[in-house]
């Protein structure tokens, strides 16, 4: 790989144009050379459409297909950094990373395995947090429910989901075995349900697990379980906190974690190893996890950094883009 040009592959790309674009900007604004190349599943994934090259993969469900497919585009590409955006794949890769760097030249961007199994379980995430002493809302167990002794309302949501999907403030025991039967299997978690102010922290860890960034930002409104508008604060009791959660987890690569300040303090909601769908606002507000993989990339080692806008406020919206008879875009 030359070093002045280094070729990154964003997988699942689905809608992420906003993050295809932080990194053709990071890298535009280094002077370096190189490709973005996004894959998905879906030929008509947006995010496709704006990167340098694209790919069709796999589903993630086709494991070894998947897995194979991978390794072929980064051969193909001489990819050197590759970027998972969801949650299905998260844990695949983090049990395939060693079959995959070692048949390319490309690192994965992927905390090691325990981290994700913390981190894809609700309950796994629930007791971690607990066993170092963070506050998070209660769970109920079955012999709660059974003994009637819950508070309403509650929230339940499923051991493995993500967008908000499922999830469900139950304010009787009616509604909750309603919304029980409708995740199934017992595949969910059941909390009191929280009051309070809903933060998302974007934090960037480099590749040794050192923080780099911290920035916390208000949800002001949400959109199927992603941010729609948000604020960037500079809230220092919750960058504390949120610090002492990273050196105790140790992830690596920009991890997604979200919380409530609540009566009680801060509570946790769930961490996210991974670009969350928000993340460009934290980039766009100084704290450039794109830029900084860059640099990484390069060999440089990055210092801690605190100086992003405060008090920006980022509003999302939808646009589109027309593919003609030939299924290229017309701009």
């Amino acid at each position: 790989m030359n070093k002045k040009s280094i070729n990154i592959l964003i997988l699942s790309a689905g809608r992420r144009v906003e993050l295809v674009n932080c990194f053709k900007a990071a890298r535009d604004r280094l002077g370096i050379g190189g490709l973005i190349v996004a894959a998905d599943a879906s030929n008509l994934a947006p995010a496709l459409y704006f990167a340098d090259a694209s790919e069709q993969v796999p589903r993630i469900a086709e494991n070894d297909s998947y897995v194979n497919s991978i390794i072929d585009i980064c051969n193909k590409y001489d990819i050197a950094l590759i970027v998972p955006t969801i949650d299905t794949e998260l844990l695949l890769l983090a049990e395939r990373r060693g079959q995959i760097e070692g048949a390319t030249h490309a690192r994965v961007l992927i905390s090691s395995g325990d981290v994700i199994r913390i981190c894809r379980d609700k309950t796994n995430t629930q007791r971690w947090l607990e066993e170092h002493a963070f506050l998070v809302p209660e769970m109920i167990t079955d012999e709660a429910l059974e003994s009637g002794d819950v508070t309403y309302p509650v929230f339940i949501k499923p051991l493995d989901g993500s967008s908000s999907i499922n999830a469900f403030k139950a304010e009787s025991r009616e509604e909750l075995d309603t919304y029980r039967r409708l995740i199934g299997d017992g595949r969910y978690i059941i909390q009191d349900y929280m009051e309070g102010t809903e933060y998302t922290i974007d934090c960037f860890l480099d590749f040794e697990g050192r923080i780099i960034t911290v920035v916390p930002r208000i949800r002001i409104a949400t959109r199927s379980g992603e941010i729609a508008k948000g604020r960037i604060v500079r809230d220092l009791a919750i960058i504390d906190d949120v610090s002492r959660l990273l050196e105790e987890l140790h992830p690596i690569g920009h991890i997604t974690i979200q919380c409530m300040r609540t009566g009680r303090g801060i509570e946790y909601i769930e961490i996210n190893p991974r670009f969350g769908g928000g993340a460009p606002m934290s980039i766009m507000a100084g704290a450039d996890s794109c830029e900084h993989l860059y640099r990484l990339l390069l060999g440089e080692q990055l210092a801690p950094k605190n100086d992003f806008r405060e008090n920006v406020t980022f509003l999302r919206f939808d646009a589109s883009i027309m593919l003609n008879e030939d299924n290229a875009v017309e701009r």
